[in-house]
């Protein structure tokens, strides 16, 4: 069950550094898009959490509901708005910046807030 955690551990980091890297590679162009690491990075990023999520309440360790929910509720919003805008020739400077704060804030969330749940 540690090497299942641990492979979608990996698969989760992955499908965000994708995520993040596909917005950064766009950084210095006057146009943004939907790119397909973007697409890609969200998906995979998205149901590795899901799946890791099973996988750590079927085990001994306690979860941290609150922190799945708020987890969950950022990386459905960033799928949502990426898959709504897949197909656009472009997407506006400012769901550009959104989509990068909401990514960033995402790995904030993983690594500040605890793992566990303290009772």
């Amino acid at each position: 069950m540690e090497t299942l955690r641990l492979v979608l551990l990996f698969l989760h980091i992955l499908g965000f550094a994708a995520l993040i890297g596909g917005l950064l590679a766009q950084a210095r162009q006057p146009e943004k898009t939907v790119n397909a690491a973007m697409r890609d990075g969200i998906g995979t990023a998205f149901l590795a959490g899901l799946l890791l999520v099973g996988v750590l309440e079927a085990g001994d360790t306690a979860v941290n509901h609150a922190k799945v929910a708020v987890k969950f509720a950022i990386g459905l919003l960033i799928l949502v708005l990426v898959m709504a805008n897949v197909r656009k020739e472009r997407i506006p400077q400012g769901l550009w910046v959104g989509l990068l704060l909401l990514s960033v804030a995402n790995v904030a969330v993983a690594v500040f807030w605890s793992p566990v749940h303290h009772a």
